[in-house]
């Protein structure tokens, strides 16, 4: 019976685990061991009348064989109902020791299964408690009676009547040891295999409740670097296409008037596709590396880049000022990073919004406490603010160092982006 350890909850997850329902190999168990215990009663039955059990009070043998069938068919449903069919075989039992049937042995082994039965598999513990309580105590009330009354029917024999030392008496205290250890032992080991089994669903539900979780985590993961993997693919590719759009758009005014001017332009646009091309052949090597864009701390970008991009920008044709203020700092990479996309996303953004006649201004600020970037541009005056892609992946960068970002357009005409890092987090990410 050490399969009640590992109550089966069947196929999916049940809204209760108690009490558990019987799977199909458990019911084909009990039905088998409720065959065997029918065989081997009939055996016990006819043994114990050819021995002549109870002598000259012995019932019949057919009695024993309607007792056997009682006691072992139930069995085969007792982990549907065991409290039914804990009663009902106690019933039995009582009634077949009473009337002297000749079984003893299958009659004790299926109580003590019934009641082990019921401690292992009831769901209502005040129930099984008191439902086993309630058979022993009846037992034992029942077996004082049995011995009283045979004390009294033979108190004229000589080993009865000989006192506390008396071979009868002996008798009737092992008798009373037995039942004991026996009652004790259906108790005890009941408890032990609810206890196991409760403890296994709770390991089961703490497994299935981690296996879920760490689905939720590997998807959480898959979706954080898609919106990397896009962020980055945008910010490349808005930054270079700007700057070849302008420069062509430049070029092909001035191919006439101006050749050896629009050659120059055709050569930054040839510079541009070429750092377009690195920067995408640097993306695809950080996708294929181990542990994908996670920190895209593979980038060699840093805050002192900021400078090629406002020359960059110079030469698509927004004049750009760039401007240190403070003593400059080691920045971690990732921050370095996101300063760079950050700034490089809002000149872009004054590029292909702000008008032929604006201008920029980059400043990067060191403090005591935090590292600032401001980009302001000049140009059209622009109504609500409509965020897009790029305007998204300016925020995801700014929190995911640690700092905030305010984008706001000019009341005299233009547009402002602000990020500011603190300091201590910058610190704590350069000593991790």
């Amino acid at each position: 019976m050490c399969d009640d350890l590992h109550p089966s909850y069947g196929g999916g997850m049940p809204v209760s685990p108690y009490p558990p329902t019987p799977t199909t190999r458990e019911l084909r168990q009990d039905a088998l061991l409720a065959a065997g215990m029918l065989v081997g009663g009939v055996i016990s039955a006819g043994l114990t009348t050819i021995a002549d059990w109870y002598g000259e009070d012995q019932a019949p043998m057919w009695s024993a064989l309607l007792v056997v069938a009682a006691v072992t068919v139930p069995l085969a449903v007792r982990r549907r109902w065991p409290a039914q069919v804990a009663v009902f075989i106690a019933l039995v039992f009582f009634a077949s020791v009473t009337l002297r049937v000749p079984e003893v042995y299958v009659v004790n082994i299926t109580m003590f299964i019934a009641l082990y039965t019921v401690g292992a598999r009831m769901s209502d513990r005040r129930t099984a408690m008191l439902l086993r309580v309630g058979i022993t105590c009846g037992m034992f009330a029942w077996l004082i009676i049995v011995m009283y009354r045979d004390a009294i029917s033979e108190a004229g024999r000589a080993d009865v009547a000989a006192g506390l030392f008396s071979p009868y008496v002996a008798m009737m205290m092992i008798q009373l040891l037995l039942n004991a250890l026996y009652f004790g032992g259906a108790y005890y080991f009941g408890e032990r295999s609810w206890a196991a089994a409760v403890q296994r669903f709770a390991l089961e539900e703490r497994t299935r409740e981690l296996e879920a979780e760490r689905e939720v985590t590997a998807a959480q993961a898959v979706a954080l670097d898609r919106v990397r993997i896009a962020r980055e693919l945008h910010d490349v590719v808005a930054h270079h296409v700007s700057v070849m759009g302008v420069q062509a758009g430049a070029a092909r005014l001035m191919i006439d008037q101006d050749p050896d001017a629009a050659k120059r332009t055709l050569a930054g646009i040839e510079s541009a596709s070429r750092d377009a091309i690195g920067d995408f052949r640097q993306l695809l090597e950080t996708l294929r590396a181990p542990g994908g864009v996670e920190g895209e701390s593979s980038s060699t970008f840093s805050v002192d880049d900021i400078e090629s991009l406002v020359l960059a920008s110079r030469g698509a044709g927004l004049p750009t000022e760039y401007t240190v203020i403070g003593d400059p700092i080691p920045v971690p990479d990732t921050v370095g990073v996101n300063l760079y996309r950050i700034a490089q996303e809002a000149l872009t953004n004054a590029r292909r919004h702000a008008g032929p006649d604006a201008t920029a201004d980059v400043r990067v600020r060191y403090t005591t406490d935090a590292v600032e970037l401001e980009v302001v541009n000049t140009g059209r005056l622009l109504g609500a603010l409509r965020p897009g892609l790029g305007q998204l992946g300016m925020r995801e960068r700014a929190l995911a160092s640690g700092g905030s970002i305010d984008l706001r357009p000019r009341p005299q005409g233009g547009f402002r982006v602000r990020v500011r890092m603190p300091l201590a987090r910058v610190t704590a990410e350069a000593v991790r």
